[in-house]
Formats: structure tokens, sequence, C-alpha cells
């Protein structure tokens, strides 16, 4: 059997060219989002469709949408300029469901030998203070640790 191009495949049914036709509405619009929508709002917010004049935006929470809902007259504005028929914008909050994992704990740094070495001379040529201290404690915790 020869390989095809996708295309072919995507235009042999016409379900399947006006899904594909839509799949690259979806992402023409959300290519206009990704520029004229600040950046952080961008991450946690995408273009869902495109109905009826009716732009629908898909935002990750509530605190999201309603900092869209404030740049609706601008979105509006932007989308008309680049020749969208967009009438209006709609925001419906998607909680995704994946659940993120916690930040592993960043690894410990250890100091070189020669470094706790240096710090220990140091130590021992301060005068009593707070700074030397917590250096000498730091010392002895890298000495400890090696």
């Amino acid at each position: 059997m020869p390989a095809h191009k996708i295309d072919f495949y995507l235009n042999s049914s016409n379900s399947l060219r006006q899904l594909a036709n839509e799949a690259r509405r979806i992402a023409e619009l959300q290519q206009v989002f990704l520029q004229i929508a600040p950046q952080p709002l961008t991450q946690a917010c995408s273009v869902r469709q495109l109905r009826a004049g009716t732009l629908v935006l898909l935002a990750e929470n509530a605190a999201i949408a309603a900092k869209i809902k404030q740049l609706f007259p601008r979105l509006l504005t932007d989308y008309q300029k680049l020749g969208w028929q967009v009438t209006s914008i709609k925001v419906e909050v998607q909680v995704s469901e994946t659940v993120q994992q916690p930040a592993a704990a960043p690894a410990r740094a250890r100091l070189s030998i020669e470094t706790i070495d240096n710090l220990g001379r140091l130590v021992a040529r301060l005068e009593d203070s707070p700074l030397k201290q917590a250096l000498a404690k730091l010392v002895a915790h890298q000495r400890g640790r090696s």
C-alpha cells in the first residue's frame, strides 16, 4: 500500500474535510490570540471555537476568566482589525484534569572541600558576630556531609 500525505486522507470524505478546515481555523485563531493577548494569560487560556461571530475561549480557572473578560473590548477590536468576523467573545472555565505533581525539592548544593576549608579559615579570623556563627554552622554542616 503506497504512503499518502495526510491531506489525502483528510480530503477523502466531506466530514473529515470539514473537521480539518475547522481545526485549521481554530489554530489560526489561537495564533492570533497568542499575538494579541498578554503572554501570562495565553498560557492559561485557549481558543475553543468561533460560531456565529462568537469567539469562545477556554480558561483554566475563574481568575484567568475574569482577567480575560477585562480584555474583551481590545481582543474584539484586534480580531476585527485582522479580518476575523468576531462580534462577541465568551469565556468558559475548563479546569484541566491533569494533577500537577508537587515540585521536587531542589537538590542541596555541596561545597567543595577547598571551599569548606576556606570558609573555616575565614570563620577563625572573624570577630564574634551572627555572620561568624552562621558560617561556623555552615562549615560544620558541610564537613558532616562529606
